[in-house]
């Protein structure tokens, strides 16, 4: 296969605090630095927000909501400008793909595809949303003489504190500024210090379409410094927060000593059930996505693959031909299926649980090892095991598949939902009835029957259990991001 390596001129964001339309450096001067995955090598040195820069945005955010040029603003030019933004996103979509191969090792020609232009929609979506949100009317029963009449009316939350990972830097900032935005609310957002880049990118395409400065303050730097201070701090009205289980625990604790809003998404370790009667030749490239793609560092990964014991060789035979055959390599190459893992530690832990998992008993089909070049490169990893093994009960947010046979519906189903997460499933079968009946047994928060793919803009996203609380996109994301306040007019 002939491979055309892509070298696009990108430009670097300024690696500055974006506070109220302002570059400006870290309290202190403090900094981190950006490594490219693929190559080990600096990318640059970003500032790194103190709890002082965090007290700054928030006070920047906090007045354009009570009185700046945003609190004045219909929701039609809202609209505009999301609109506006939406398009330079598109036009922007190769720079911002390239800033994130080169910082997180994800495949250009995948984000310039599927991440940005679904970021660029989300934006599109919630446009029209600006000027549609609205509230109820009630015809109320007389009070003794008085005649009554009520309504309701939806206004902004207030201030949004947006904390995003970074495996989807745009495309997870987009889902949560775009319905906040289309409500009226202003926002500071904490991008991880892996992947900050294409969010200052982002920030300044905003600032181009006409947001006012402030609206939304981009302050990059350490999870345990940054991202606490947002977390904890007490001019945030709401906390949206993508990442792990653990660090969702301790913003939900500390966004709940002041009774504010949460939404966290907090991952999966998502089962892929496929029956007897499914359509391999249809479903196994959805299969082999829905455990290598990106690197298998997807909260939605479907890495628990429940294959009915009359197709489980089958479907093993197929992830084994997708594993041997993946061009793993320069995220900017054409022919590359796969790129770097984030950084050093991630790798480690793909390794850790790939020992563990054969400590356990499970067999190793194919992969298992680091990619003998420069680099934070792995083999995609197929296991047979069963559901009580470590790789099958924890998210690894790798390349790593666990096959596990079942003899019935009702066998699928339990080990299905065997799990502390609930994120999503996926369901390959050519009866429908039997898709409908699984679907509503499943305690996941989506569903995709015979496909996996990226959110719609259009429907709501989020888990339950251990995958989180809320809901993120469609009238969802609208209503999460607006407070409904009640009137009573006596005539």
């Amino acid at each position: 296969m002939t491979s055309e390596t892509i070298t696009p001129a990108f430009d670097l964001p300024e690696p500055t605090l974006r506070i109220n339309g302002q570059h400006i450096g870290a309290h202190a001067g403090q900094t981190y630095e950006s490594f490219n995955p693929s190559t080990e090598e600096l990318v640059t040195t970003v500032a790194a927000a103190q709890p002082e820069d965090v007290d700054t945005a928030v006070a920047a955010a906090r007045a354009q909501l009570e009185g700046g040029p945003w609190s004045r603003m219909s929701g039609s030019e809202r609209g505009r400008i999301l609109t506006r933004a939406a398009q330079l996103i598109e036009e922007d979509a190769h720079n911002l793909a390239a800033l994130e191969a080169v910082e997180m090792g994800k495949l250009f020609h995948d984000s310039v595809r599927g991440d940005i232009p679904a970021a660029a929609e989300a934006f599109r979506h919630f446009a029209g949303w600006a000027d549609k949100v609205t509230g109820t009317t009630v015809q109320l029963p007389d009070f003794g003489p008085q005649r009554r009449f009520g309504y309701t009316i939806r206004q902004p939350l207030g201030v949004l504190g947006a904390i995003t990972p970074w495996n989807n830097p745009v495309l997870i900032a987009a889902w949560k500024l775009a319905p906040a935005l289309a409500a009226g609310c202003t926002a500071v957002i904490k991008p991880a210090e892996d992947a900050s880049l294409s969010t200052l990118r982002l920030g300044e395409l905003l600032a181009d379409a006409g947001l006012p400065d402030g609206v939304l303050n981009i302050v990059p730097g350490l999870g345990a410094v940054a991202g606490a201070a947002l977390a904890g701090h007490s001019g945030i009205d709401k906390i949206s927060f993508t990442g792990s289980l653990r660090v969702g625990k301790q913003i939900q604790s500390l966004a709940g000593d002041t009774f504010r809003k949460v939404t966290l998404e907090l991952g999966g370790k998502s089962p892929q059930l496929v029956f007897a009667d499914a359509d391999l030749d249809q479903a196994m490239p959805w299969i082999a996505m829905g455990n290598f793609y990106h690197q298998g560092q997807v909260c939605a990964a479907g890495t628990r693959v429940l294959a009915h014991e009359s197709i489980v060789d089958k479907v093993i035979e197929g992830l084994i031909d997708a594993a041997e055959n993946a061009q793993i390599g320069d995220p900017f190459a054409s022919a590359s299926t796969m790129g770097a893992i984030v950084n050093g530690r991630q790798l480690d832990q793909i390794l850790r649980y790939i020992d563990i998992g054969r400590a356990e008993g499970a067999e190793l089909l194919a992969g298992g090892g680091r990619v003998a070049r420069s680099g934070y490169f792995v083999e995609p990893t197929v296991f047979r095991g069963s559901n009580d093994l470590t790789i099958a009960r924890e998210e690894i947010f790798g390349p790593v598949a666990t096959v596990i046979s079942f003899k019935d519906t009702d066998e699928a189903i339990h080990l299905a939902n065997a799990t502390k997460y609930g994120l999503n499933a996926m369901v390959y079968t050519s009866d429908l009835s039997r898709a409908l009946a699984v679907t509503e047994q499943l305690r996941v928060g989506t569903v995709w029957v015979n496909g996996w793919g990226v959110p719609d803009p259009a429907l709501p996203w989020g888990g339950r259990a251990g995958s989180g609380i809320g809901r993120e996109l469609g009238r969802s994301g609208i209503e999460a991001d607006t407070e409904e306040k009640t009137v009573h007019i006596g005539i």
